[in-house]
């Protein structure tokens, strides 16, 4: 982990409204939280109770994807709205299969930045460094990244459980779009997405209560997620419910079986 800009030392923490990192952190059992997160997970819960299998069901698909596509060669990862750091993380699980896999975490919020630099370490033969960014300023984003990674090779784009908090009108398919424009070809885009299918009077009481409390929750159905693969080329088994993408890569989240998960799961490879 190499040092921080000044910069971003200055940022302050607003613990007025909820935020879906502390939210997720929550959920996964953390502390790194304030009451008015707690406080709006607890409504979440009431509304679904299964939002907490959820979150570790999202984490899970992450590890499986980042060792599926360590085992098939890639080497460089850019993680986006990483969340606060919950071991194993990313890095770890990418650099216990090759020691020499570069890093790049992303996030918006400042409570991750506080805790990045004392748990985010890298190998010695590797590197991990973390970004304060925002996914709508893709172009921060790549000019960070590229002084950690080399972006003539392959990159792994990662976007777990974060589009559903970029609505229509910010240009979600967009950013995803300008993102993989700077990545060149052998390239990975990993997501997952919630979605209404599945739950569609409890989704929209929680994107009511969200929206309340100044939270954008885009929920999209399987064909608007898979709008964001189109051009790339889908690892089987495409898209599909997140716990059910290649599940011999990982021990199921208890839980996870009973009733559908509502999100959805993929990860494509950009020609």
């Amino acid at each position: 982990m190499t040092g921080q800009d000044p910069a971003q030392d200055a940022v302050v923490i607003d613990t007025s409204k909820p935020h879906p990192a502390r939210m997720y952190d929550w959920y996964l059992g953390g502390k790194d939280n304030y009451p008015v997160d707690e406080e709006m997970g607890r409504q979440m819960l009431a509304l679904d109770p299964r939002v907490p299998v959820m979150a570790r069901v999202n984490r899970a698909f992450m590890h499986r994807a980042t060792r599926w596509l360590a085992h098939n060669g890639v080497r460089q990862f850019l993680d986006i709205g990483t969340g606060i750091p919950t071991e194993p993380n990313l890095h770890q699980i990418a650099q216990r299969i090759t020691p020499e896999a570069r890093v790049v975490y992303c996030d918006n919020d400042p409570i991750v930045l506080a805790h990045a630099a004392a748990l985010l370490r890298s190998t010695p033969e590797g590197a991990t460094e973390y970004l304060q960014a925002d996914v709508r300023d893709p172009a921060a984003i790549v000019e960070g990244a590229r002084k950690v990674l080399d972006f003539s090779r392959p990159v792994a784009l990662s976007l777990v459980a974060l589009l559903h908090f970029v609505s229509d009108e910010d240009g979600a398919h967009d950013l995803v779009g300008r993102l993989l424009s700077e990545l060149p070809s052998g390239s990975y885009l990993v997501m997952t997405h919630a979605t209404a299918d599945f739950t569609p009077e409890e989704s929209a009481a929680a994107t009511e209560k969200l929206k309340a409390a100044g939270v954008t929750l885009a929920l999209r159905s399987r064909e608007e997620f898979a709008r964001f693969f189109d051009g790339l080329d889908l690892v089987d088994p495409g898209v599909e419910v997140v716990h059910k993408w290649h599940p011999e890569l990982g021990e199921p989240v208890p839980g996870q079986d009973d009733g559908v998960i509502p999100g959805y799961g993929a990860v494509g490879r950009k020609g």
